[in-house]
């Protein structure tokens, strides 16, 4: 795998699927046969890098590879990574909806069965913790907890996370569409009805062992 390749595609995807601007966001993903962790490099447009500008580094925070600075969340990423074993994908982003319910410190209720199925729990917005510190890191590891495949950085963004990189833009995606919904119900005078615990809890066992080829 050409996982330097990986994220500079990443990004490129990640810049026009409208889940963030500019620069902002970041990505990375990890070797887990090596424990390797490849990262964006800190403010840079996503269609201008090349595979040279990937920074590679230990789970630790030591440089292996690369010349670039890498991105001021090198901390963020890591910390998930150290914590949850099964994730090897990270994605940083800003999407609109998603932010709109960030600004406020709000959390996203799984309200449809996509959320139930790929989101693992409800996405806890963080409490507010500067940029690149060492605060918002465990900040977020803390809002994604053992399960959760999701969070809200307070007034700044969104963290997704996944078994692989296909994964944790599923999770982006879904997060995104489910905060247009809420958004929607709530803009409208609405209130989500809610699914039970115990049939979020069957749909992820289907997901699991019985959705797709296979299973």
């Amino acid at each position: 795998m050409n996982y330097k390749k990986l994220i500079v595609d990443s990004g490129k995807r990640m810049a026009g699927s409208g889940l963030t601007v500019e620069t902002w966001g970041n990505i990375s993903v990890r070797d887990p046969e090596t424990g390797l962790v490849y990262l964006t490099p800190s403010a840079m447009l996503y269609d201008t890098i090349v595979e040279d500008d990937v920074v590679v580094c230990t789970l630790d925070g030591k440089i292996v590879e690369g010349t670039r600075k890498p991105t001021i969340e090198t901390e963020m990423h890591l910390s998930v990574y150290r914590n949850r074993a099964e994730v090897n994908a990270v994605i940083h982003t800003h999407p609109l909806y998603s932010m709109v319910y960030a600004a406020q410190g709000k959390d996203i209720p799984l309200i449809i069965d996509e959320a139930a199925q790929i989101m693992g729990d409800v996405c806890r917005c963080t409490e507010y913790a500067l940029p690149g510190s060492q605060e918002l890191a465990d900040n977020c590891v803390k809002a994604l907890g053992e399960k959760a495949n999701s969070c809200l950085i307070h007034s700044h963004g969104a963290v997704c996370v996944g078994e692989n990189m296909e994964g944790a833009f599923k999770v982006a995606k879904v997060l995104e569409v489910t905060s247009q919904i809420y958004y929607m119900i709530e803009a409208t005078g609405g209130k989500p009805v809610g699914i039970s615990d115990e049939n979020i809890a069957a749909m992820q066992d289907f997901v699991k062992n019985s959705y797709g080829q296979g299973k």
